[in-house]
């Protein structure tokens, strides 16, 4: 004796106007538009583009739809090419029969083929989706009970689902297991358990959707036990439950052998992007004057233009990143060593010293305003590459007098 059940619909299409709209490809578009919605969310926690949630969509979603109905029709084939079948029924999805498998698999591929177009890793976005993913599983499953199919067992419980005439299995009993329901609260539990685990712990990337993956399946292993539709069957065991047992072992090996957060193979941009490592802050322009103080000061002010000439392009201005004379080198055209001679008081006279400066200054400045009015490189740097010749040294000293032309063959 029943004496509480769920109702079903009268019917499962409502008219908008001409345009019929059936609820179960309502449910659908609810799904995909949750799913975006709640990706889109956790995409911008994660600093990332909430559009790259559409963006991916626009190609998960068609994938996903041929990929369930190519799997609904491989996996019942009788329904569409047996005796009593009808090979154009194929087409006809808004009568209901999607296989979630194939939903997974052709939104899987087409995110594949979106991610690599934008330029994005697949495991960090399945991670962000993965919650909005099983929502819209939630949603969706809503659509059997509109068309009235895929229950379980005969049940009288108080929440069994009421079938009419029409869509009943067994003849004469018209009270089931209502197994849309137990998917739908399991994928609720499921996308409550991922937001927890991703709040509270710092997964590897693709770890959150292996997780998703793993949970999904084992709900749907003991609720495909409850189902009595006709199905295809391998050593007397359903073709979905074996899917789901074999899907379930790889996302749990998956997410067994997948990288942890520590790993050193993880780029920066990827720990940073799960959170696991700070940005990096913006970096500063920075300029190193080369130079002492003792060379700065072994230059008097008046030295003159030459004087200044060398300060603003000789080599003590050459950025070191461009491979420039070493202030250290005393061999270098840019060292100018401070030579102290005592006089006669006791004192340290700094003349030869200014001298050597002044020269320097001179000859430095000929060679690099030669070099740079044609260049715009400062002579250091040309030295180093090449564009220019190095002034000789002599004794740590520059020397005003010019090197001696080659003699040619």
């Amino acid at each position: 004796m029943v004496l509480a059940a769920i109702p079903s619909p009268s019917r499962g299409v409502v008219h908008l106007g001409p345009v019929p709209l059936r609820a179960y490809a309502l449910m659908i578009i609810i799904g995909v538009f949750v799913a975006v919605f709640v990706t889109g969310r956790r995409l911008r926690a994660r600093g990332m583009d909430p559009m790259v949630a559409s963006e991916v969509a626009y190609w998960a979603v068609p994938f996903g739809i041929v990929g369930a109905r190519v799997y609904h029709v491989v996996s019942t084939p009788a329904a569409y090419f047996g005796r009593d079948g009808n090979v154009l029924d194929v087409i006809k999805i808004w009568n209901g029969g999607l296989g979630i498998w194939g939903a997974i698999a052709g939104g899987a591929f087409g995110a594949w083929l979106a991610t690599r177009r934008y330029g994005i890793s697949l495991a960090l976005f399945g991670d962000a989706a993965a919650p909005g993913i099983i929502l819209a599983q939630a949603i969706g499953r809503w659509g059997n009970w509109f068309n009235q199919e895929l229950y379980g067992k005969a049940s009288t419980l108080p929440w069994a689902v009421r079938i009419d005439e029409k869509h009943q299995i067994i003849p004469g009993v018209s009270t089931y297991q209502p197994t849309f329901l137990y998917e739908c609260l399991w994928n609720l539990v499921v996308a409550g358990i991922l937001l927890v685990v991703d709040r509270r712990h710092r997964l590897g990337r693709g770890k959150l959707f292996c997780l998703y993956v793993a949970l999904y399946t084992f709900g749907r292993l003991w609720i495909e036990m409850l189902r009595i539709d006709t199905a295809n069957q391998i050593l007397g065991l359903r073709v979905n439950i074996w899917t789901s047992i074999v899907v379930c072992l790889g996302a749990l090996l998956a997410l067994a052998v997948t990288r942890s957060p520590v790993d050193p193979n993880l780029s920066r941009e990827e720990q940073e992007a799960l959170g696991i490592a700070r940005s990096r802050p913006a970096a500063r322009s920075t300029v190193t004057t080369a130079g002492t103080a003792d060379q700065r000061a072994a230059a008097p002010d008046s030295a003159g233009p030459d004087s200044a000439a060398l300060d603003s392009v000789g080599p003590d201005s050459v950025d070191p990143d461009l491979g420039g004379p070493d202030p250290a080198d005393p061999g270098s055209a840019g060292s100018v060593p401070a030579a102290a001679v005592p006089d006669a008081s006791g004192s340290t006279a700094t003349t030869a010293t200014t001298a050597t400066t002044a020269t320097t200054a001179t000859t430095a400045t000929t060679a690099t305003t030669a070099t740079t009015a044609t260049t715009g490189v400062p002579a250091g740097s040309q030295q180093s590459r090449g564009l220019a010749t190095r002034l000789p040294a002599s004794g740590g000293h520059t020397s005003a007098v010019p090197p001696e032309e080659p003699q040619l063959p």
